[in-house]
């Protein structure tokens, strides 16, 4: 049994121990996949994992991948195989780690994604992902706009392995380093003076609402509310809320009743009181519904993703800042999907000049790993206090650490340079190539979030694309390719995308 030689093999033995201790599931946290880290593990202990009780055993699962050699991947020395150490028992051969990995997420995951694509990724590098099968995929939809420096990011992999090694989790009771360095370098760039850390989108929407309304009451109490029995309370200060047509905010309840689509709110009903729906881009409709002394603050996606791919115009949002203002309330942009330079600037609102209260952020900060934030004006925070809201997990110092990578790649000019380049070259590249198909209605975006709104569904069209070896998203009522790549991708892998997408197209009847 040779012992482990290279830095990424002994990194990775590190991981992988630590993430037993942790409660981190490392094979997937770092891109490798699982039976990469049984291997290397095996040559680094005498002790059996999951049912492995002899080098005998370790031989037979060589063997049982033996037929899909030719499509090994060498991933920075380490070869990618594509079994999980629980699953080795069973394991036939490669079809059967599919079919049992299907089976098992059918027979013991709740069902709420409804039928999955019946493929089993194991292992990503840069811009592709690869299968059970051995398949080669080039991912234009990064995790849903998470993955923004692609996959198993050497750098970022090397800084969570470290920081996995130090300190994952102490609550928020104590300061940490990579926590605080985040805060400071997030306000660094942007308008904000604070920033309030979580675990994901919605999250930071629930938390953007709890801020919003304290600040309303606080605003309130300021200017005299109250009366005989007492200081003014919650239900009596502003406490509406305006959201928009076509909005996404997220699935937990506050966020959901800031959400448009029906189908996401119906079943879950009665909804957080108080929330209406202005016509997104009509400052007229934004209008009769911002009212001083009843709304409390506005939320609103300065490009809509999953509603379709709408970027907003700027005198739209410039109007919507004046209604805030002349109403005493808050401006919240919902920069979950198009924040961190997926269009070309570090935030979307920054295309704008129109500078909110507060803006919440999650997908792309940590690369991955899950993490949301609110940040804010020193106003709105000035008027939370100790208790107002908290987290358990939110801003550990292992995800911090991971965000802080991400922050110092998109610190480099370069990366936003490429990002406008390759943003220019997607969308002017596919108007080009879509020109005269009578499915296309429009080729719209900004950065490298793009849409391709048809007339028709455009579930065919992905299914197509995932065949020619491509994964992209949907938007919309279903009828708009979305596409999302991460924002490391080259100019080749544009032009591959685009070739795939118009070849897909022009096969729409």
């Amino acid at each position: 049994v040779k012992p482990l030689t290279s830095p990424a093999q002994n990194t990775l033995v590190s991981v992988f121990i630590m993430s037993i201790s942790i409660g981190y599931a490392a094979p997937s946290i770092f891109g490798y996949s699982s039976e990469t880290t049984f291997r290397c593990v095996a040559r680094s202990t005498t002790k059996s994992l999951s049912g492995i009780s002899s080098q005998k055993s370790l031989k037979s699962l060589r063997s049982l991948t033996s037929h899909v050699k030719a499509n090994k991947r060498i991933h920075r020395g380490v070869v990618q195989a594509v079994a999980a150490p629980e699953s080795i028992k069973s394991i036939k051969n490669a079809k059967s780690i599919k079919e049992s990995t299907i089976e098992d997420d059918n027979k013991y995951l709740l069902q709420n994604y409804g039928p999955r694509i019946p493929i089993v990724f194991t292992h990503g590098e840069g811009c592709h992902l690869y299968d059970t099968e051995g398949e080669k995929y080039l991912d234009f939809a990064a995790g849903i706009a998470v993955n923004i420096l692609g996959h198993s990011d050497p750098t970022w992999a090397a800084a969570c392995a470290d920081q996995a090694t130090k300190l994952a989790h102490v609550s928020n009771l104590f300061h940490t380093v990579p926590g605080a360095e985040l805060a400071r370098r997030l306000c660094e760039i942007s308008f904000a003076d604070r920033v309030f850390f979580c675990n994901s989108g919605t999250e930071a929407i629930e938390g953007a609402l709890k801020f919003a309304r304290k600040y309303a009451l606080v605003q309130a109490q300021k200017n005299g509310g109250g009366s005989w029995r007492g200081p003014l309370r919650g239900h009596e200060a502003a406490h509406e809320l305006v959201a928009f047509t076509r909005a996404f905010h997220g699935r937990t309840m506050g966020a959901l009743a800031l959400t448009a689509n029906p189908k996401y709110k119906d079943s879950f009903k009665p909804m957080l009181t108080g929330v209406h729906q202005a016509e997104y881009g009509n400052l007229e409709s934004a209008a009769k519904l911002i009212k001083k002394g009843r709304t409390a603050a506005v939320f609103i996606e300065p490009v809509q993703g999953e509603g379709g791919v709408f970027p907003a115009q700027k005198d739209f949002l410039v109007g919507l800042r004046a209604l805030c203002d002349a109403a005493d309330c808050l401006l919240v942009y919902d920069e979950v999907q198009c924040g961190l330079c997926r269009t070309g600037k570090n935030f979307a609102y920054e295309h704008f000049g129109v500078i909110p209260d507060m803006m919440t952020l999650a997908k792309p900060l940590a690369a991955g790993l899950p993490i949301g934030a609110v940040m804010m004006t020193e106003a709105v925070a000035a008027c939370i206090t100790p208790g107002d809201h908290g987290s358990t997990f939110a801003g550990n110092p292992f995800v911090t650490r991971a965000a802080l990578t991400v922050m110092d790649r998109v610190d480099d000019p370069a990366f936003l340079v490429n990002v406008n380049a390759r943003g220019k070259q997607l969308l002017e590249g596919l108007q080009a190539k879509t020109a005269g198909n009578p499915h296309v209605k429009e080729v719209r975006g900004l950065g490298l979030l793009v849409g391709i709104e048809l007339d028709v569904p455009a579930g065919p069209v992905l299914t197509a694309c995932r065949d020619a070896g491509l994964i992209v998203l949907t938007a919309g009522k279903g009828n708009v390719i979305r596409l999302a790549p991460p924002l490391i991708v080259n100019a080749a892998e544009v032009d591959t995308a685009i070739n795939i997408i118009a070849k897909c197209l022009a096969a729409l009847k």
